[in-house]
């Protein structure tokens, strides 16, 4: 395979890890979750409530993951609701 198909070929998978955080934007934001896309929808930066440093959400392992605190946490991709559940709860202690 040549440069420009490899090229073309690893901007797909960077548009699928800017849509499922676009996803779980969306979703943080119906639970009252302040969240800001960030560095062309590469991360996710969600705001606690309370005063305190925010929370960095990445897609990793491949795509297949959200994961934050230095991927110390991760919730499948596949369930952005559930992943936007556990954010909140995880944003809030």
């Amino acid at each position: 395979m040549n440069s420009i198909m490899q090229a073309a070929l690893n901007g797909f998978g960077q548009q699928d890890e800017a849509h499922a955080l676009i996803r779980l934007h969306d979703q943080l934001a119906r639970r009252g979750v302040h969240a800001v896309l960030r560095d062309n929808n590469s991360a996710l930066m969600v705001h606690r409530a309370e005063p305190g440093m925010p929370v960095w959400v990445f897609v990793g392992y491949g795509g297949a993951y959200y994961s934050w605190q230095n991927a110390e946490k991760r919730h499948p991709v596949a369930d952005v609701e559930g992943a936007a559940d556990v954010l909140a709860e995880y944003i809030a202690k």
